[in-house]
């Protein structure tokens, strides 16, 4: 080998048995040290890709019924929305477009009070911004019918209610009806005309579809409240939503004085800020709290090391005898505490990414030997454990590793470069 001797010293301490050391329970150590780096490594993988995956199931959910970009009018009325989506869709980033009026209002049925979302839609372009009309359980958006006053409710609020499709149901606008007898509420009825799942709850009991004809005329509006878009990838969002917000990029209205109206804009990073900050502050303790494990390997490591160089003290006495200097000791230990590490981290690397990537699979399978669910459908949105493995984290998870147990080498390696010729061969 062409090696320095360093390394070659150090590689033959590495795999080094009993026979060798002289004492087998060094090796054992640091055999554990190697095992708990790896299923240090290998659990903090499993635990994000399972929160990576649980993340990006809500998101897609979460999607499959909001728009990924809004643009809306200041004064509540966009007349000129044919313009601003064919300038929208100039952008090559915007795959749909379609106009909306969103409003809050109360529903009732019998005895039942709910709030809900209320938006208007074409249903002729809905389906270019939002998956609902792939969700419907019952009916379909084209039953939305201008003049008809259908409604499309998500099944947790039709639930909440006591409603199926053909049941009415009273709607009681924000705005009231000023008459002589004071602030009367608007009240319209409203056909059941479908029930829609998206397998989110926090939307299943919030949002309800009509017509945006049927809208504009409840709400006394002469125009869409604004335009939802639907873009290629929605991780852009955000640097789309600023693409189109700079001057010149839509059409804008003007007031009594000329003066251009501006547009408000949001992507769907901002209208969930909330939820995403609490799951990124989430895998971040995560992160930490896994890691701890790795570091508890790097401190058994640390042991291991220097029980190896109490146990090497001849070898190294010997060594400096022959013109070896504290820097070459060093990297003695230095090659073997790192090759410790860099195969425990390699293992950890590889069982946590086989395991990530098989648990579509093997949760299925246990589930079905042990006549269990890990998952009910009574208690959670989903039934399936999902996994998302993100090169990056794993790339993340194996350079900590690494470094950590380049770390907890040096104390040891430090030490074993101090120790003394004379005082290490006097009783020898």
């Amino acid at each position: 080998m062409n090696l320095p001797y360093e390394w070659q010293i150090g590689w033959r301490y590495t795999r080094a048995g009993k026979r060798t050391t002289g004492n087998g329970f060094i090796s054992f150590i640091a055999l554990v040290s190697m095992a708990g780096i790896a299923l240090g490594v290998a659990a903090l993988i499993v635990v994000l890709s399972v929160m990576n995956g649980f993340q990006r199931e809500v998101r897609d959910r979460m999607l499959s019924v909001l728009p990924h970009v809004q643009i809306m009018s200041a004064t509540g009325a966009m007349p000129d929305w044919q313009h601003v989506i064919m300038a929208a869709k100039r952008n090559p980033d915007v795959l749909g477009a379609a106009p909306y009026v969103g409003a809050q209002a109360l529903l009732t049925h019998g005895d039942s009070v709910s709030g809900v979302a209320l938006t208007g839609i074409d249903p002729a372009l809905q389906s270019q911004v939002s998956d609902v009309a792939q969700q419907m359980k019952a009916g379909s958006l084209s039953s939305l019918v201008p003049g008809d006053f259908g409604i499309v409710l998500g099944t947790a609020l039709a639930d909440s209610l006591g409603v199926m499709p053909g049941d009415r149901v009273t709607l009681v606008a924000p705005e009231g009806t000023i008459t002589p007898a004071g602030m009367m509420p608007r009240l319209k009825q409203f056909t059941v005309v479908g029930v829609f799942s998206s397998g989110e709850y926090q939307y299943d009991n919030l949002l309800g579809y009509i017509n945006i004809r049927d809208a504009q005329a409840l709400l006394r509006l002469n125009a869409p409240s604004g335009v939802q878009l639907r873009i290629r990838d929605m991780q852009r969002a955000p640097e789309i939503t600023q693409a189109l917000a700079q001057p010149g990029a839509l059409p804008r209205d003007a007031d009594a004085n000329g003066k251009p109206l501006p547009y408000m804009l949001s992507d769907w990073t901002q209208q969930n800020k909330t939820w995403f900050s609490a799951v990124k502050l989430e895998k971040r303790m995560m992160f930490i709290i896994l890691a701890l494990i790795i570091a508890v390997a790097a401190f058994n490591l640390v042991s291991s090391l220097v029980m190896t160089v109490t146990n090497k003290q001849a070898d190294i006495a010997i060594l400096r005898t022959l013109g070896a200097q504290p820097l070459s000791i060093m990297k003695i230990f230095l090659v073997q505490g790192m090759t410790i590490g860099f195969i425990g981290t390699a293992i950890g690397v590889g069982l946590g990414c086989l395991v990530a990537w098989s648990i579509p699979w093997t949760v299925p399978f246990l589930e079905r030997l042990f006549h269990v669910q890990f998952l009910p459908a009574s208690v959670y949105f989903i039934t399936e454990l999902p996994s998302e493995l993100v090169a990056a984290d794993v790339a993340r998870i194996g350079i900590m590793a690494f470094i950590l147990s380049a770390l907890a080498t040096l104390y040891p390696s430090w030490r074993a470069s101090n120790v003394r010729p004379a005082e290490a061969l006097r009783y020898e």
